[in-house]
């Protein structure tokens, strides 16, 4: 499977859903905001989205800062 993760092209070598690519990612213990194909999906969300070849994924991590 051949993802765009923030404009970048990575190649999986299985299905996944949302869920198990944010813990590939190493991203699944923070707080992250995704947008599948240019839709938000809401966290309640990640473990049912199903990913398919070519998909495109923004992923934004969110930091406190002051």
């Amino acid at each position: 499977m051949t993802l765009t993760i923030n404009g970048e092209t990575r190649k999986f070598d299985n299905d996944l859903n949302l869920q198990a690519l944010l813990v590939e990612l190493e991203l699944a213990d923070k707080p992250v905001v995704v947008e599948l194909n240019q839709k938000a999906l809401a966290p309640s969300e990640f473990k049912a989205q199903k990913l398919r070849d070519s998909d495109q994924l923004e992923i934004i991590t969110i930091a406190a800062g002051g």
